[in-house]
């Protein structure tokens, strides 16, 4: 008996935990699972309005347990399953933890039509910081970079 392909099989495991946490009001219809060499490391689903927390998306927990089960903040040699083409915010933090590859299911589009539109969001990031409709002032630069300047220079530092 022929078993299914991987990446079948992780999709719909995506889905599937997307439709049970949705339905048990967990937070919206999405869910992602982070794959190393077969394995599920990590599993996530959305928790923004059960966690009171807007950075709660799927992937961004699937990326927080992954990590912490690896105890590393880096997800090389890892993919992610998704439900849905992720948003500005998780496509940064699977940037960010370095995984290999994504994998979807519904696009933009999809979510647009039930009121998850990206759109705006995509926009907004690629205007300069004072053309957003978000105001943004910079203060104190100098003393900021007094930091940087030390975290540049520090010899123990763990760069990412």
């Amino acid at each position: 008996m022929a078993t299914e392909p991987d990446p079948l099989r992780f999709m719909r495991r995506a889905i599937e935990l997307s439709s049970l946490h949705m339905a048990e009001n967990g937070g919206g219809p999405f869910g992602a699972v982070i794959v190393k060499d077969g394995e599920i490391l990590g599993e996530g689903w959305n928790r923004v309005t059960s966690s009171h927390d807007p950075t709660a998306h799927a992937e961004v927990v699937a990326i927080r347990q992954a990590c912490g089960k690896l105890n590393t903040f880096e997800l090389r040699g890892c993919e992610i399953y998704t439900s849905c083409e992720p948003c500005p915010m998780c496509l940064a933090a699977i940037y960010w933890a370095r995984l290999d590859r994504i994998w979807y299911a519904n696009g933009r589009a999809d979510a647009a039509a039930i009121q998850f539109d990206d759109a705006w969001l995509y926009h907004e990031v690629a205007l300069p910081p004072g053309e957003r409709s978000l105001p943004a002032t910079q203060l104190l630069r100098e003393e900021a970079l007094a930091v940087f300047r030390a975290w540049d220079a520090k010899p123990d530092k763990i760069p990412y």
